[in-house]
């Protein structure tokens, strides 16, 4: 029995299974694709070094069939061998946790903006609380016209005025304290 035990202890070191590295390659795959999905401008946010994998990754974005785009993407794997992921993951990381927050903004700016229109004149209050730099006579009239154009069957222009109001009041003075 010694004699098995040595054999399979010889085994192990030799490196990971075969399963176990075809889980990193499609690994690595997929977060090629990945790269390839971001646009121009994210790509360039990313920690690559290796000028071969960002032509690569440019090449694949232009490619329409779907071969040669899955062959292309086996070569972005197969090149990824050769770098170190994680620095890359954890920027996609920071680009999904910043939409994350941007959403999360945006469905607090839309009701906000609701419940402007739904509290009528005293919404007006609800905003300068929230950043009392607000121009308070130009929320009345955008409150006013946004009354007229329920009254009158109109589409809500009021209502993208007003939330783009408060979408500038947010990136100009923040959120308050």
């Amino acid at each position: 029995m010694p004699e098995q035990d040595d054999q399979f202890d010889g085994a192990e070191s030799e490196g990971p299974s075969k399963s176990a590295l075809k889980r990193q390659m499609l690994a690595l795959q997929k977060l090629g694709e990945t790269l390839v999905a971001l646009s121009e401008k994210q790509l360039g946010k990313m920690p690559i070094t290796d000028e071969r994998l960002l032509e690569i990754i440019r090449e694949a974005r232009a490619m329409r069939s779907h071969g040669a785009r899955r062959r292309h993407l086996q070569l972005i794997g197969k090149v990824m061998r050769d770098i170190d992921p994680e620095p890359i993951e954890d920027a996609l990381g920071a680009i999904d946790r910043q939409r994350l927050e941007d959403a999360e903004l945006f469905h607090q700016l839309e009701k906000l903006r609701d419940d402007v229109i739904a509290a009528g004149m005293q919404g007006t209050e609800l905003v300068v609380g929230r950043w009392p730099q607000a121009d308070r006579q130009q929320l009345r009239q955008i409150i006013l016209q946004h009354q007229r154009e329920s009254a009158g069957g109109k589409p809500p222009a009021a209502s993208r005025k007003l939330f783009r109001y408060l979408r500038d009041l947010q990136e100009l003075y923040g959120e308050p304290d």
